[in-house]
């Protein structure tokens, strides 16, 4: 098929006349005729139907007359940059995206790029609509575009990530919650919003996200949509409406101190910025996996655009990068994965957001099935708070369960159960009325070792939460004035204890350990606590306690601590386990919840504002939080757990043989580590990243 010929079909087709196209196009009837005998000679199927004297267009001359100009267009453009090279000219590089990122990313992008390529024209297209900008790629109207929508559904276009956007509230600096640190979309349902209209990327996030925590438009009191970015400034200025904007925006009004952001807890973390070209330029320039023919000339603009953002991330997001961590960040993101031989471009996987795909999806899907999760936490044991609480308040696993392939249209329904121990959880697994798990040392061992005796209540470890590789976590604590100075001083006394808990396991180590644990009573922690009086429990001299319970009873003056040294010598460790049945039924539901953790994880690290909303949810003194579980404000030698995530088969090895020679632990002993634990499901998540 040759491009005149293609010329002609479209010229006739849009007339629908051979007679008004060869005038058009200065040839005779017959030269036409024949151009268009020859076109469909060559494709072996009629492109028009004769109707006496009209025509019409067959099913392939529809599709021809849809998809040929972008043919022609190409044409042209190839004939012009191949005159520019010839004339020693570099081809023009033509860039589209939306107004956020025209005004705020772009420029300074754009400048760095002209200062080192001074002979490449670049031209800039500003799209109102995401959709215009997806044709505008794919018919090559321009090179590059610049997204933090998803394309990936669309087969000709790539996308790169090249850094993120973070999305937030912004208000007026007068209005009412402008002091508020942090804030949640359920707060706002009755304040009055102003948003932008569908098809532009903010609206489209908070649709998304919306439907992902069951919540709608229609449940906010006022809603005003507004079509510019000026008219939105006069909304929030004098209306003192809300705003849902990137961090793209209104940066100029933010910096002079007429509008400031507000971190939401639904959009915790960041989306990806994309760099979007059409797949066939990314073939030519070798960026899709395939082995690409020889690059189509005039590319060569194109690659060293993306060649330089690649290459100096520090670029993509004006002066603080988010596409890369800092080394300090990525230490701490290695210590929030766990895994010690992670290395800077492994770290560099930071935890985001998936982008939705700029075509929204409506949220009447038919429903197939309902799912339902049942997630068993302790949310004021501080060290296990990324793996219950910090999930649930960001709600990061309804981001992150499947809602494709065999999973679309399924409606899920998760229950969040509170717990002070982990007794209660391993019951409810048992029982098979809890799914997924969050425990310390001693109870995990305990929810693997129904799986000898009752296999459908069984559970599997798939992730560890936190750690404390001196045995820390758990201690015994005893009044101010009480006599007993040392662990062995227990003989013949009562200490009351969590049964089935971390502390539990401790305690039973340290006594056997001591050959001491025939000669202690041990009593329930649920009769006897530490915050009675004396005189409400005389039988009970010490109290064992997992952490943050025992720093905070040592904190309000009235107990201290037993002289030991590291009591059994163990580290101490919590975990998630799921329910065998559960993880065998459906993999992708445990993978979905360690991304969630995964990103509570890096959270929590990274958020500096993090341990004070902590304290707040949960009702205790930030302190305890901060030197419970290691964040970004934490004094690192004072820090009780570490974030970690992968499993040690050598810790929970030594737990089992020294748990399996005490009397009534003998079926710990039996535990199957390699059919118990599975990692495979971290590694999938940490992939997903």
């Amino acid at each position: 098929m040759e491009i005149y010929q293609l010329k002609v079909f479209l010229e006739v087709a849009r007339c629908l006349s051979f007679t008004e196209a060869a005038d058009m196009l200065n040839l005779t009837q017959p030269a036409v005729s024949a151009k268009i005998k020859c076109l469909e000679s060559e494709l072996e199927t009629p492109l028009f139907r004769r109707l006496g004297r009209r025509i019409e267009l067959t099913q392939v001359g529809e599709y021809l007359l849809e998809e040929g100009p972008s043919l022609v267009d190409l044409e042209g453009r190839l004939v012009a940059e191949i005159e520019e090279i010839k004339q020693g000219k570099f081809s023009t590089l033509k860039i589209g995206c939306m107004p956020d990122a025209l005004s705020n990313w772009l420029p300074s992008v754009l400048y760095e790029y002209r200062r080192v390529y001074p002979d490449v024209q670049t031209k800039c297209f500003q799209f109102d609509a995401i959709e215009t900008l997806y044709r505008a790629i794919k018919t090559g109207e321009v090179d590059l575009g610049v997204s933090d929508l998803s394309f990936s559904a669309f087969d000709e276009i790539l996308g790169l990530a090249i850094g993120s956007v973070h999305y937030s509230l912004v208000v007026s600096s007068s209005h009412q919650l402008a002091q508020r640190p942090w804030l949640s979309l359920k707060e706002l349902t009755e304040q009055a919003w102003a948003l932008p209209p569908e098809g532009v990327p903010g609206r489209i996030v908070l649709q998304k996200r919306m439907q992902e925590l069951g919540l709608n438009l229609t449940d906010f009191a006022h809603v005003e949509i507004v079509d510019a970015a000026s008219l939105m400034r006069t909304y929030l200025l004098q209306g003192h409406y809300l705003g849902f904007v990137s961090d793209f925006e209104f940066q100029m009004e933010c910096e002079a101190g007429l509008l400031c952001r507000i971190p939401l807890e639904e959009f915790a973390l960041g989306t990806p910025l994309f760099l979007l070209m059409a797949k066939r330029l990314g073939r030519a320039l070798g960026l899709t996996g395939q082995v690409s023919e020889r690059g189509s000339l005039g590319i060569e603009p194109v690659r060293q655009f993306v060649e330089m953002v690649q290459s100096q991330p520090g670029l993509t997001a004006g002066s603080t990068w988010r596409g890369q961590p800092s080394p300090g960040l990525a230490a701490q993101l290695s210590s929030a994965v766990g895994q010690e031989e992670i290395n800077g471009a492994i770290a560099a996987k930071i935890p985001h957001f998936q982008a939705p795909s700029f075509l929204l999806r409506s949220g009447a899907t038919h429903s197939t099935e309902t799912i339902c999760l049942t997630i068993g936490t302790q949310n004021r044991t501080i060290q296990t708070v990324t793996a219950g609480l910090i999930i649930q308040r960001l709600g990061l696993l309804e981001h992150f369960l499947p809602r494709e392939g065999r999973y679309s249209g399924v409606q899920y329904r998760i229950q969040w159960a509170d717990y002070s121990s982990g007794a209660p959880i391993v019951a409810g697994l048992e029982a098979q009325q809890i799914d997924i798990g969050v425990l310390g040392d001693y109870p995990l061992l305990l929810s693997a070792a129904a799986d000898s005796t009752t296999p459908a209540a069984g559970t599997r470890l798939i992730s560890f939460v936190a750690s404390n590789s001196d045995g820390t976590g758990n201690d015994i604590i005893v009044p101010q004035h009480s006599t007993l100075d040392c662990i062995d001083d227990l003989a013949g006394r009562v200490i009351a204890v969590p049964f089935g808990s971390a502390a539990h396991g401790m305690v039973m180590r340290s006594l056997h350990h001591r050959h001491i644990l025939n000669a202690v009573t041990l009593t329930s922690i649920d009769s006897a606590s530490p915050q009675r009086s004396r005189r409400q429990s005389p039988a009970v001299d010490g109290y064992a306690y997992f952490a943050p319970f025992h720093e905070i009873a040592r904190h309000r003056g009235q107990f201290r601590r037993l002289r030991h040294n590291n009591l059994d010598g163990l580290p101490t460790f919590h975990g998630v386990v799921i329910r065998s049945v559960l993880a065998e039924q459906y993999p992708e539901i445990a993978v979905s919840y360690l991304r969630a953790l995964l990103a509570a994880q890096y959270w929590y690290a990274t958020q500096p504002m993090a341990t004070t909303l902590v304290s707040r949810w949960v009702n205790m003194d930030a302190g305890i939080v901060t030197k419970t579980l290691r964040s970004s404000t934490s004094d690192q030698a004072d820090v009780v757990y570490l974030p970690e995530t992968q499993l040690r088969t050598d810790w929970l090895e030594a737990h089992i043989h020294q748990l399996g020679q005490i009397a009534g632990q003998e079926r710990l002993g039996q535990i199957n580590l390699d059919r118990w634990m599975q990692p495979e499901f971290l590694e999938r998540a940490i992939a997903a990243l």
